[in-house]
């Protein structure tokens, strides 16, 4: 049974469409990274399978239970880390996680719970002392509480340093390999890229894209980038590229190489256009398209 399942899901408020009609399946043991600019509507689609907000038309369900009309059911096998979480000042990391244990009826080990996220030393300490990334730690770890089988995570990486989020992305690998399904928005494309099996992008409210990495680097110039390292990088030069057929986007890096995202049998054009207007080059290869370029690709050039 899928974890996840929206169908035609829309939400208006007012005049302001913030979803519409998103399709999603998100299967069971699969890593689901969902991406899209500011105001795209990420945080919309998580509100409304917590139940937080309510669908304008269409459903989402979990596990088969719909997520406005049987929330109990449907949040029962569901582990949440949300954005922006507050501890409770007066409580412990500990208590916290035992906290949860209570409310969820489980029988996990706080302390092992502790030392599984990293801060098993500063268990007995105040939560309201933890750093960001401290603060993080905890709510992630009172999310594993009961093994959940679906995780949905907000921005599951802030405020954590590069140890920090690689063990995360750890965790989620073996959540994953336990048969639990990962559904995580993050604005840190590379850790994205770096645990999704799949990702969808939105744009407008709009479901633009659903594929594997590899599948989106397939759909946008056979998966790679031109780049073209150039003599002099003069005025109206990569205006000039992006006019060849073919040509998705055109950057600039380090100042005189083109970052070209376009179709596989668009390559030499642009080489023939560079010469044909005297430009002289001094060498070009080709790199896989990140998940980064694909997302200014399918989203015009937002972020998050």
């Amino acid at each position: 049974m899928a974890a996840i399942t929206a169908d035609s899901l829309s939400k208006t408020y007012g005049t302001v469409t913030a979803l519409d009609r998103v399709d999603l399946t998100v299967e069971a043991g699969e890593v689901f990274g969902f991406l899209g600019p500011n105001g795209a509507g990420k945080s919309t689609f998580i509100n409304m399978l917590l139940d937080f907000a309510k669908p304008t038309e269409g459903s989402v369900e979990m596990f088969g239970h719909d997520c406005q009309s049987e929330g109990v059911a449907a949040r029962s096998r569901v582990g949440v880390l949300p954005e922006g979480y507050s501890v409770v000042d007066r409580l412990t990391g500990l208590q916290h996680v035992e906290y949860a244990i209570r409310s969820k009826d489980a029988d996990d080990d706080a302390v092992e719970i502790l030392d599984r996220v990293g801060i098993r030393d500063v268990a007995q300490r105040q939560a309201s002392d933890y750093s960001k990334g401290m603060k993080q730690r905890l709510v992630l770890g009172m999310a594993l509480v009961g093994d959940p089988d679906l995780l949905v995570l907000d921005e599951p990486t802030t405020g954590l340093d590069p140890n920090g989020a690689a063990d995360i992305r750890s965790i989620l690998l073996e959540e994953r390999d336990r048969g639990a399904a990962v559904f995580f928005s993050s604005h840190i494309l590379e850790q994205v890229e770096a645990v999704c099996d799949r990702v969808g992008i939105l744009q407008q409210g709009e479901l633009v894209a659903v594929d594997t990495i590899e599948g989106l680097r397939e759909s946008l110039g056979g998966g790679t980038k031109l780049l073209v390292q150039l003599d002099e990088l003069r005025s109206g030069i990569p205006e000039m590229v992006r006019t060849v057929p073919g040509v998705d986007t055109v950057t600039v890096r380090d100042g005189q190489v083109l970052a070209v995202t376009c179709r596989n049998d668009a390559k030499m054009e642009v080489i023939v256009e560079l010469h044909e207007a005297g430009i002289d080059v001094l060498n070009f290869r080709t790199e896989e398209a990140s998940l980064e370029d694909m997302f200014v690709e399918y989203t015009g050039g937002g972020r998050r």
